[in-house]
């Protein structure tokens, strides 16, 4: 994540999701619905998003990844709408790093096997995985419920399909992300070569 975006977020996400949640019932409104829609697809496309992932893919990207941390599902943490286990949340690479810093109680480091397990015993519970995204960093793997999970609900109750898309090339693009600097960053420094 940029800068301090993650330090942001990692201490503030409960008041993000009910945010999120909060604004979303303004996708109901007679006249704003639409705008507010509008609004969140497009920040869900281009800003912070959600991908759903299979078993599979969720251990592909475990395994490719450098560093990861276990944490609490901030949705079931928050909404409460089951007994999930809330230790779900795997965080990836230099997110674990951030989450571990900024909330050192709630995180802790894991090894590969250990998110390997943790990713079968939730696909076993039933609950879906998804693989979250800031800007240019994948940087969590949640195993969240359905009646608890954020993008799964602002995309099925209110029409805000990009919070929590599916794309067969999930594994690919997360590769990339991780190999390939910042696209943003890259056209700073392009910008700036020009003046």
């Amino acid at each position: 994540m940029h800068h301090s975006l993650p330090r942001i977020y990692s201490r503030n996400r409960e008041k993000f999701l009910q945010a999120f949640m909060f604004f979303a019932a303004w996708t109901r409104l007679p006249l704003a619905g639409k705008l507010v829609r509008n609004v969140a697809n497009s920040y869900g496309k281009s800003a912070s998003g959600a991908y759903l992932l299979t078993l599979k893919e969720a251990q592909e990207i475990v395994d490719g990844s450098q560093g990861l941390a276990l944490g609490p599902c901030s949705c079931r943490k928050v909404f409460k709408n089951c007994d999930g286990p809330i230790n779900a949340e795997i965080m990836l690479s230099m997110g674990s790093n951030v989450f571990i810093e900024q909330r050192p109680a709630e995180y802790q480091q894991i090894n590969k096997e250990q998110a390997s397990a943790l990713l079968e015993d939730c696909h076993q519970r039933g609950l879906i995985h998804t693989i979250v995204k800031c800007r240019d960093d994948f940087y969590a793997i949640c195993n969240c419920c359905s009646c608890c999970c954020v993008p799964l609900r602002l995309s099925k109750r209110y029409g805000i399909g990009n919070a929590l898309v599916r794309d067969a090339n999930i594994v690919e693009m997360v590769r990339d992300s991780a190999e390939t600097p910042h696209t943003h960053s890259q056209k700073t420094v392009a910008q700036a070569s020009r003046l």
